[in-house]
């Protein structure tokens, strides 16, 4: 075996994403899966961009200093048509005019916790509904059509889940959000297979980020976890997680597509 899964290598010449480029949606915190995965990724051998807009992108760029090596960071509103429309010239500004992208990781969601989260089910207002599910599922084929023209036979498009398949406590309109995410994922699947690019979820268990922890009830969900996932969790462990990205970004899994891997310990694998 020539590749190691590594703690501190700043951007290994032989790991599984030797060589390849990596476009790291949706940054914010260094205790984010957008950011565990840039690291792994950079210590995997891939060159990284992150991105982020508006107030959080000022954050973004300064925990960009805490990766291996300092990535670009690309000002990105996937709500946003010009933003979108001017992707490639962006990423062609760093990594060179003929440059493209080998990957591309969609880590955005949003819901006003305050009107759709917390066991506001019934009350969730269309506004802040309709939100929700354009920031975090909608803007998953945003991003993949922005991207298109960078990608080619063998890329990867990796979005993060949280299992839609059941009702949580707490999570209300965001599992809405989530499901709509799931079925676009395997749309996108579906149009982009025949020019070789994949498409494919990784669904983590509740991990302490900054947006679980604006969740009402978040931590309902976390002791769920404490007593039926057979391999135990750590809630503040985003590492687990960002490895299946980076697994499902590289070469390993070139038959693929429109899949969704559960990265949560087994808990979805067992009953009540």
């Amino acid at each position: 075996m020539d590749w190691e899964w590594g703690t501190d290598m700043a951007a290994s010449t032989n790991g599984i994403l030797a060589g390849k480029r990596i476009l790291v949606a949706g940054v914010t915190m260094d205790s984010s899966i957008g950011f565990a995965t840039a690291k792994v990724a950079q210590e995997q051998g891939a060159t990284v961009l992150i991105s982020n807009f508006g107030r959080a992108l000022g954050i973004t760029r300064r925990i960009a200093k805490r990766l291996p090596v300092e990535p670009a960071v690309l000002e990105l509103d996937v709500t946003d048509p010009e933003h979108l429309e001017r992707l490639p010239e962006l990423v062609g500004e760093h990594l060179g005019p003929d440059a493209g992208l080998d990957g591309v990781v969609h880590s955005i969601a949003y819901g006003n916790p305050e009107t759709l989260l917390g066991g506001k089910f019934l009350d969730g207002p269309w506004e802040d509904v309709a939100q929700a599910v354009q920031v975090s599922a909608y803007s998953l084929k945003s991003l993949a059509t922005a991207c298109r023209p960078l990608m080619g036979e063998g890329g990867s498009i990796v979005g993060l889940t949280f299992d839609a398949t059941v009702a949580w406590p707490a999570y209300d309109w965001m599992g809405v959000a989530k499901a709509g995410l799931e079925s676009c994922s395997r749309y996108l699947a579906r149009d982009l297979g025949p020019e070789g690019i994949r498409v494919n979820l990784v669904s983590a268990g509740p991990l302490r980020t900054l947006a679980a922890k604006a969740i009402p009830g978040f931590t309902e969900l976390e002791d769920m976890w404490t007593t039926r996932a057979p391999l135990g969790w750590d809630n503040t462990d985003q590492e687990p997680t960002a490895r299946a990205v980076c697994a499902l970004l590289s070469d390993f899994f070139p038959a693929t597509t429109g899949e969704i891997v559960h990265v949560d310990g087994g808990f979805h694998a067992m009953g009540a």
